[in-house]
């Protein structure tokens, strides 16, 4: 009598590559969390890794295949340019934002977004330059003599005799005739009815230089996002280096604390606490049980992996084996 197959013809290729992408997720172990992009460290409460860093800041910033680090907002992605931790402040650039090379070119700009869910904040260090606006829109004027004649709509004033109008950095004739008027908004609202009446924007921060005595500003271009330091003593017992040294981060399944050692066993207190059973160890019993088993049992696990996430419209992509979006399969 003829046998028949275990499974058809036209899925055994699709259930293959299943079953090599079943077994790989799990004979790879979670890696320690990557500590720079580029030329930009990456440390708490920040990670580029998923269950890396603090919850709070989970999938904030991204890395890309070129080691180029974004910051992704529900709407919008921005290149980061720097990040300091002893501030703390993140440092974006706005692709739609007015430069010295567009001169009195005004390319059509979207206001700056900020999702107000995030433990983030636009840092009134930031100074918002804006170009040609609309006088019959915007309230323009030299901030000073406005001020003295009407003191309670002093905030609501763009002024057009600003230092940093006078002084851009790094291009001080580059605007010509255009008028330029600096305006600081009270919330992003304020931001977008700006750029809708005016040609277009930038903002300029002030970074301090020196030391001691001797610190001093400086005016360049970038936006400052200001961010909330969280850290709690869980997380610190994990980073002490007689416990181990440790990076604070999360499980990505349960989102409770781990605490992720060099060793892979990574554990809910802190590395050199034995006690508590390691993630990894369990991906090790489980791997060591596949490879047990027969191929045909293998492609059956896969199949069903794959059935149960389709149910679960599961949408996070594969991290172990697959490592970009482009070629993943769930």
């Amino acid at each position: 009598m003829k046998k028949m197959p275990l499974v058809s013809n036209s899925l055994s290729p699709v259930l293959l590559i299943m079953s090599q992408i079943f077994l790989t997720s799990f004979l790879c172990v979670k890696a320690t969390c990557r500590t720079s992009c580029g030329n930009i460290p990456i440390h708490y409460p920040f990670g580029i890794d998923d269950g890396c860093g603090s919850l709070y800041y989970r999938n904030l910033l991204y890395c890309t295949n070129s080691d180029k680090l974004e910051l992704r907002t529900t709407t919008r992605t921005y290149p980061v340019s720097a990040i300091s931790y002893s501030d703390p402040y993140i440092l974006i650039s706005d692709p739609d934002m007015w430069t010295c090379q567009d001169g009195q070119n005004f390319r059509p700009t979207r206001p700056f977004v900020l999702d107000p869910e995030t433990h983030l904040s636009v840092s009134p260090l930031n100074d918002f330059l804006f170009f040609n606006c609309s006088e019959q829109n915007v309230m323009i004027a030299p901030k000073p003599v406005f001020c003295g004649r009407f003191p309670d709509r002093c905030d609501a004033s763009c002024d057009s005799a600003s230092y940093l109008c006078t002084h851009l950095p790094g291009c001080e004739t580059a605007l010509g005739e255009s008028s330029c008027c600096s305006y600081s908004p009270k919330a992003m609202d304020s931001l977008r009815m700006m750029v809708k009446y005016c040609g277009s924007y930038t903002s300029v921060y002030w970074r301090s230089v020196g030391d001691g005595d001797n610190k001093d500003q400086i005016a360049e271009y970038g936006i400052r996002i200001d961010f909330d330091f969280l850290v709690t003593t869980t997380c610190l017992g994990c980073q002490d280096v007689l416990k181990g040294g440790g990076s604070c981060g999360f499980d990505v399944e349960t989102l409770q604390f781990l605490c992720i050692c060099g060793d892979n066993n990574n554990v809910t207190t802190y590395c050199q606490d034995q006690s508590i059973s390691s993630v990894s160890h369990k991906h090790r019993i489980i791997a060591g049980t596949v490879s047990a088993v027969s191929a045909a049992g293998a492609l059956g696990i896969a199949a069903t992996i794959l059935f149960m996430k389709k149910l679960k419209k599961a949408n996070a992509p594969v991290t172990c084996g697959v490592q970009t979006n482009d070629n993943r399969l769930f």
